[in-house]
């Protein structure tokens, strides 16, 4: 339902105020950042991006108040699930090789 990258894309629109924008930084088409927020905006019970069409002033994107309370959300879940496997990481990462610098 949400993953890294569409999270991302919510933080991007909140920062510029602009799902063009927002989908630019991420090397991602105006097309394709405007189908994830209709499938992000479809998937929960209340839209997590407004926005407003272009004109003389010009349009914008806000995340709503359930925009922000998804990604607060997700980004919570992330730093628990970080936390949870750091020491399976860490077993993982022991068994690595040495990697000379450069590599």
């Amino acid at each position: 339902m949400l993953g890294p990258g569409k999270a991302e894309l919510l933080e991007r629109i909140a920062r510029t105020g602009s799902i063009a924008a927002a989908g630019r930084e991420m090397g991602m088409s105006y097309k394709r950042a405007w189908m994830l927020i209709e499938t992000l905006n479809a998937m929960f019970r209340a839209p997590l991006v407004e926005s407003t069409r272009g004109g003389p002033g010009g349009g914008g994107a806000v995340l709503t108040e359930t925009g922000q309370q998804v990604l607060a959300l997700y980004r919570r879940i992330e730093a628990e699930a970080a936390e949870a496997g750091a020491g399976t990481l860490r077993g993982m990462q022991a068994l690595l090789r040495d990697i000379p610098d450069g590599k």
